[in-house]
């Protein structure tokens, strides 16, 4: 079997005396999408922050496509990279946060080309017309001169989703992607999502969406209490929950 994009070995995260994750163990193949469900607390934000260094793990390995995370390994001992390579590493792992995090200053296109002039040095032509194709699939194409402001939240979202893909990343995380959202803007947004994994982008989605998990996951992972309680296909996870927490979760979810 090929190297999966994503390895989570034994990875803890305290805040003081608070332990957050306790001990997870992920791995995702290319092309896979794993849901991430739990009640508030259980650590599904934190984790997702793990995987691309913006929270620093206390003990474990994160690796993607076989490349240490945040760390060189050397001697025995794990060394943090330099920012400048960490944010390299960053640029391979999308990520779209619940309330978009959208620079309020530029449009819709200039927010989906900022990062890969940024980042990867790419001509400008070559990036806004690429950015241009991604709010075309994300059903903007007529929002590329339009402010976050004038946009709904469902259409901020896209933008944030498209965003996320003008990097071209190996592995696209989303944190509650419609939690912000107004119930009937959720459709659209989920809509996009399904079209991704459609189409074998792998993503890691934190969500309470359970009609989202049943549809489109190949993995649905229950946590609790920042531990990894059950993980198996949805039908298994949703239907027939093996964990006593597992089930007395979903049963005032479903």
């Amino acid at each position: 079997m090929s190297t999966p994009v994503l390895e989570i070995h034994g990875v803890h995260k305290s805040f003081g005396t608070l332990d957050v994750l306790r001990g997870i163990d992920l791995t995702a193949q290319a092309g896979t999408v794993t849901v991430i469900l739990g009640p508030s607390g259980s650590g599904k934000s934190t984790l997702l922050r793990s995987i691309n260094h913006l929270e620093k793990v206390d003990r474990g390995r994160v690796r993607l496509d076989g490349e240490l995370i945040g760390y060189r390994q050397a001697g025995g001992k794990l060394h943090e990279l330099g920012e400048r390579h960490i944010l390299q590493q960053r640029a391979r792992i999308g990520f779209v946060f619940q309330n978009f995090n959208l620079f309020p200053h530029l449009t819709a296109l200039e927010n989906v080309a900022e990062a890969p002039i940024a980042a990867l040095k790419k001509p400008k032509i070559q990036v806004y017309d690429h950015a241009r194709e991604l709010l075309a699939r994300v059903g903007l194409a007529d929002k590329t001169d339009v402010y976050p402001r004038q946009l709904s939240g469902g259409q901020q979202q896209r933008v944030a989703i498209a965003r996320a893909l003008a990097l071209e990343p190996r592995l696209i995380l989303f944190d509650e992607p419609t939690s912000a959202l107004d119930p009937e803007l959720v459709g659209e947004v989920l809509d996009v999502l399904r079209d991704l994994a459609a189409a074998g982008t792998t993503m890691i989605v934190v969500t309470h969406e359970i009609g989202f998990a049943r549809e489109a996951a190949d993995t649905v992972i229950f946590m609790d209490e920042g531990r990894i309680v059950e993980q198996g296909p949805p039908a298994q996870v949703l239907d027939h929950p093996r964990h006593e927490r597992t089930q007395s979760f979903l049963s005032k979810v479903l």
